[in-house]
């Protein structure tokens, strides 16, 4: 099997032909949008019917969220090891089969001990079949193509909110908490499952194909002496990233309301989401020579930016909405980022396992992010928050820079 060595950096992640199946990446399309709105998105509109059914206060229930998110975040490690062991398409099968599971045990649950068991399951499962395992499989099936493929499949996955929240409201006023959750087992198990089932059995033959084919695998920019800071550097940078977009999230429009935006605050929100689909029509349309460093570079960036802007502009309409677009646009982008990024450094051999690492810490930034944020608002009112961000997010930035100067630097003394 021959491999491919860049005279520059930027060459590894040039998508050459074959190109990975469009059905295939509009297959894994569905099952994000899905995956993500049944297990994430829907959370958040249902968490006061699961409050009031369980004897619990909004806040406890978001508290056993977040708790779940942690774990979720800390298996990530174990699940993109199992990734490159048995292939990122069976595990998104079993994660699929996981996710029903998980879903009737929730809707279920006869006790708080069981709904908070469930909800842990739920994020357990749900880096089994979301962006960690989906680009996983794209990478498998044509390394050098991938980074392309994540594009398309992060724009179509970038709908997931936008028919899931209005989807799970209303579903709120005809049914139970309970009921919906069975409803998205069964579209768990009757969508998602057949198509991740088989994705999983044209691997088989497809491999055989690519094997005669003498398929070059996609080689790291980063050489082996630098791969451990490296892989620390980029996983520092994407949770820092990671903290500061869910604080933002979870916060967003109670903080505009609180600035002094009122009942404006949701529509300033809601400019989030198109933001965030345009950053990925761009990049599609516009990135195919942007490498994945700047892409990375260009997301902390943005999300720096954005803060910022909210923290100078006061009750100025205009810099709300700047925030909101420019939170949308690098949420996007960092997206895309998190699947051909890696790939770039570190090459396609073991990409699940480090994929993976750097999830369990992204998601554990994130899990505790809105908790801190927070108490740095409650305690030191929204400025000190807003600073501290910007600040977090600028060391992102800079991480960023110095793993794309080592990955230069290597290439330039690389024959």
């Amino acid at each position: 099997m021959s491999k491919m060595k860049p005279d520059a950096p930027a060459a590894t992640t040039v998508p050459l032909t074959p190109a990975i199946p469009a059905r295939i990446v509009a297959a894994l399309g569905l099952t994000q949008i899905i995956g993500y709105g049944t297990l994430y998105y829907s959370f958040s509109i249902l968490a006061p019917g699961m409050a009031s059914d369980l004897g619990l206060s909004v806040e406890q229930v978001f508290g056993v969220f977040s708790a779940s998110l942690f774990v979720g975040g800390l298996s990530a490690t174990f699940i993109g090891r199992w990734m490159d062991r048995f292939g990122a398409a069976m595990i998104m099968t079993v994660g699929s089969v996981l996710s029903a599971v998980a879903l009737l045990l929730c809707a279920w649950s006869p006790s708080i001990a069981v709904f908070a068991a469930s909800v842990v399951l739920l994020e357990v499962a749900s880096g089994m079949v979301q962006y960690q395992a989906a680009f996983a499989t794209l990478v498998e099936s044509r390394p050098r193509a991938a980074a392309r493929s994540i594009t398309y499949l992060t724009l179509i996955a970038g709908f997931a909110s936008t028919l899931f929240w209005p989807i799970a409201a209303n579903l709120r006023e005809h049914f139970t908490w309970r009921e919906i959750y069975v409803a998205y087992a069964v579209l768990n198990l009757l969508v998602c499952f057949p198509l991740h089932y088989r994705i999983m059995c044209g691997r088989g033959s497809e491999a055989i194909a690519l094997a005669r084919e003498d398929r070059e695998v996609v080689v790291g920019a980063l050489p082996a002496e630098v791969r451990r800071r490296g892989l620390r550097l980029v996983s520092l940078a994407f949770a820092l990233q990671g903290f500061a977009l869910s604080a933002m999230l979870t916060h967003m429009v109670p903080m505009l309301g609180a600035i002094g935006f009122g009942t404006a605050a949701v529509v300033i929100g809601s400019l989030f989401g198109p933001a965030q689909v345009l950053s990925r029509l761009i990049n599609m349309a516009f990135g195919k020579n942007v490498s994945p460093p700047a892409l990375a570079t260009l997301s902390a960036a943005l999300i720096v930016t954005a803060v910022v802007i909210l923290s100078l502009s006061g009750t100025w309409l205009p810099g709300a909405a700047a925030f909101a677009i420019c939170l949308g646009l690098g949420s996007g982008i960092n997206s895309i980022a998190q699947g051909s990024l890696p790939l770039w450094l570190f090459g396609s051999l073991g990409y699940g396992a480090i994929t993976g690492r750097m999830a369990a810490t992204r998601l554990a930034a994130g899990a505790v992010a809105p908790f801190v944020l927070s108490v740095l608002m409650e305690r030191f009112g929204i400025d000190v928050a807003l600073t501290v961000s910007a600040l977090l997010g600028a060391v992102g930035v800079a991480a960023f820079v110095a793993v794309t100067a080592a990955a230069k630097r290597a290439a330039a003394v690389t024959p």
